[in-house]
């Protein structure tokens, strides 16, 4: 069994998470979502664009098994009430009593005070465990290091896009699973731009999703990644990197190779890496 296909406890969240996240803006059919499920996958990631397929998969797995699926319901409010009745209204939609996550969205500098008020006392009702936050401003993240109103960070890394290597894995070392933030990744294939045979240099393979998933997880400060399967196809190729574990070294140069090219190709790579 690969090492991958083992659950790992989201740093000091403590929830028990496969290594694989699937989100919910994309077209996979609700079957390929209760595949993953029953392949051990149990992250999912209901934001703030959303279609009915994952929706369902939800529903039909927390009517038997709501405590072996992961919700995490996203909000990039910047003002309380709007958040409340939204998260509210998500949990009623998906039938699940309560989220598992709260992801507040895209936070370049701390969120208001009445937006982590209404986190906490949502938490206090218990309509949500744990609190997480993304954000596209790297350096943001090891501010909030000993903050533990956070106990996941979701951002940005794959093989183009590695800056987290930089200014933010750095900040980990050392500490353990009790005492750091859990580590969520997304873009994990840039937007399919490292599967396009168009992008890649002359001579390389064209990695699938598959390569890009396990590129992703082989760096060891990254408990899970984030896949956006937009049909049965896709959703197999993410499934396929639990059962192949991590890249050898070989393939790794290989990945960075690529997602140096299409970096340097690409005039809004700069723009992009910290927006």
């Amino acid at each position: 069994m690969s090492e991958f296909s083992e659950r790992v406890t989201l740093g000091r969240s403590g929830l028990r998470v496969s290594k694989l996240g699937l989100g919910a803006s994309f077209k996979a059919p609700t079957a390929a979502y209760l595949e993953a499920f029953e392949r051990g996958v149990n992250y999912f990631y209901w934001g703030s664009i959303n279609r009915s397929m994952m929706g369902d998969a939800i529903r039909e797995i927390a009517r038997h098994k709501r405590e072996e699926i992961c919700v995490v319901l996203q909000s990039y409010s910047r003002w309380s009430w709007p958040l409340q009745f939204a998260f509210e209204s998500a949990i009623r939609k998906l039938g699940i009593g309560y989220a598992d996550v709260l992801l507040l969205g895209w936070y370049n500098k701390p969120p208001p005070r009445a937006v982590l008020d209404t986190a906490r006392e949502l938490q206090q009702r218990e309509l949500v465990r744990k609190v997480a936050i993304s954000t596209h401003r790297r350096s943001f993240l090891p501010t909030l290091l000993d903050d533990e109103t956070y106990s996941i960070w979701h951002l940005r890394y794959n093989a183009v896009h590695r800056g987290a290597e930089r200014d933010v894995f750095p900040c980990l070392e050392g500490r353990n699973e009790a005492t750091r933030p859990g580590l969520v990744t997304y873009t994990t294939t840039r937007w399919g731009h490292l599967c396009d045979p168009s992008r890649t240099p002359p001579g390389e393979r064209t990695p699938t999703g598959t390569d890009c998933y396990r590129f992703s997880l082989s760096n060891p400060n990254v408990d899970t990644c984030l896949a956006g399967p937009d049909s049965t196809n896709h959703m197999r190729q993410a499934l396929a990197a639990l059962e192949l574990g991590p890249l050898d070294e070989e393939e790794q140069a290989w990945m960075r190779r690529v997602g140096d090219h299409i970096y340097g190709g690409d005039r809004s790579s700069g723009i992009r890496d910290g927006a």
